[in-house]
């Protein structure tokens, strides 16, 4: 109930500031963080420390208005990285071609977790998923956890756009 409750606070925040929420979670139980992670809602652009810092000013403001944590807690507002959790339909489509590690809570094939390639994403809403091996079809209704998998093809791929976008 309180993540639904946070998430009804937060994003509407983070949206009307122009960036798009990623994830939000609680960590830790004695004086936990709640970690905010956004992302620019253009791809091609990169979020700023000074762009958090915003996000955060926003997020306090109205976190102490509504006191919906009672204990103390700390707020963490961050990029999702290179090695980012992949929370949205959308995440999977924009990431097809890279690798992931993805979880489900229901058995798919004898299995709950998967590492491969996201191949593609279906209109049935199934994220293929290629493991060199096998192919495997993970509905996205299943998946509890899933984030991309930094390599060395993904490091490449971010330093020639940033290389691209210096120029």
């Amino acid at each position: 109930m309180q993540k639904h409750y946070l998430a009804d606070l937060i994003e509407p925040i983070v949206e009307d500031l122009g960036y798009e929420t990623v994830r939000i979670t609680t960590i830790g139980e004695t004086n936990p963080t709640l970690q905010v992670m956004i992302e620019q809602k253009d791809p091609e652009k990169e979020l700023t420390v000074d762009d958090c810092a915003t996000v955060s000013r926003a997020i306090s403001a109205v976190l102490d208005e509504k006191d919906p944590i009672e204990n103390k807690y700390t707020l963490e507002v961050s990029s999702p990285g290179l090695d980012r959790p992949l929370t949205k339909l959308e995440h999977f489509k924009r990431f097809v071609g890279d690798t992931a590690k993805v979880e489900t809570s229901d058995l798919i094939e004898k299995r709950k977790r998967f590492k491969g390639i996201i191949k593609e994403v279906t209109p049935e809403e199934e994220i293929i998923i290629e493991d060199g091996e096998n192919t495997y079809k993970v509905p996205f209704s299943a998946i509890t956890k899933a984030k991309i998998v930094l390599t060395d093809e993904l490091w490449e791929k971010y330093l020639k756009s940033h290389k691209s976008s210096e120029a």
